[in-house]
């Protein structure tokens, strides 16, 4: 059993009488009156990080994909909190040392603050962070709009490829491989961009789990479906560069997810809004697709064939 189908089979009628909660189907706990928005993540080593030799870097990707939740949503977040699991290894003084300036580099750059949070002994490295920010309105799931055009935010691909890096499955120069496994550790999530996603965007997530996975569970409750051109996906130099150079296919490595984009819709009337906005923010964003009616399957094209989906659907936590 998928984590979705245990959200729906046994936690969804829990939240029944609470607006809030949104059907615990959206990324966030929203409360109009408060105005108070709230995430939260669990990280477990072997799953989300290999192991904890890097706990510099891998605290920066527990707390830039956990502000993720909030920012996709036109969210600015304020405070978060920290809970961490752990041994004699896991928390030595040296590793604190480095946990303790790893937050505060966040903290600085993000223009956030630790509100509190827990520890407690585990056998295995194990955090969880609570984020949150107050808005008076959020980018909600399920809310695309017939012909509204797909965007994602940045290039996706650069995570996957540090990841098989870091698991030594591939082997590049020392210069390629720093770039690519600091996209790993470190995502660029557009921080900036997301202040002004309210102004244009109907629905929004980010890509965690994957392009796809996170595309159904975009529009998961809706009667439409989507199309999307593989060949519009945005790459970067670099990952272009290994691609020519070692004869592999973007297919490949945009779909794996850990790139912490914003994928959202958004009408075609806001086109060049977007751009313009984009342009100033000096950040990347691309139209990869749109959205059709429920006449038509959901759609992945690569020139002039498509592609079955099942292939492409990225990551799911099983049970």
């Amino acid at each position: 059993m998928n984590e979705f189908k245990i959200i729906n089979n046994y936690f969804k009628i829990l939240s029944r009488k609470n607006p809030a909660a949104k059907n615990l189907n959206d990324d966030v706990f929203f409360d109009k009156k408060s105005g108070i928005v709230i995430s939260i993540d669990t990280y477990n080593s072997n799953v989300h990080f290999k192991n904890f030799v890097r706990p510099r870097l891998i605290i920066k990707k527990i707390i830039r994909s956990s502000l993720s939740d909030l920012i996709c949503k036109g969210v600015t977040p304020k405070y978060y909190f920290l809970s961490g699991g752990g041994n004699k290894k896991t928390f030595s003084k040296k590793n604190l040392s480095l946990i303790s300036k790893s937050l505060k580099e966040e903290q600085k750059k993000y223009s956030i603050k630790i509100g509190g949070g827990d520890t407690v002994y585990s056998k295995i490295p194990s955090f969880s962070v609570t984020v949150i920010g107050f808005s008076k309105k959020i980018v909600y799931r399920n809310n695309a709009k017939y012909r509204d055009d797909i965007y994602v935010t940045g290039n996706l691909g650069d995570s996957y490829l540090g990841l098989k890096l870091i698991e030594n499955k591939i082997n590049l120069i020392k210069k390629s491989k720093k770039y690519f496994v600091n996209k790993y550790y470190c995502p660029d999530i557009p921080f900036l961009f997301s202040k002004k996603l309210l102004n244009f965007a109907n629905t929004s997530i980010d890509i965690s789990d994957g392009l796809i996975s996170d595309m159904e569970k975009l529009i998961n409750n809706q009667k439409i479906s989507y199309e999307i051109n593989i060949n519009k996906i945005p790459i970067s130099n670099s990952l272009n560069d290994y691609l020519k150079k070692n004869n592999k296919d973007k297919k490949d490595f945009v779909f794996k997810g850990d790139d912490y984009q914003i994928l959202f819709t958004s009408a075609k009337k806001n086109r060049r809004l977007i751009r313009s906005i984009a342009k100033k923010m000096n950040q990347k964003v691309t139209i990869i697709g749109k959205i059709n009616n429920n006449l038509k399957s959901n759609m992945l094209l690569q020139n002039d064939k498509t592609l079955k989906l099942a292939k492409y659907k990225g990551y799911s936590h099983m049970f």
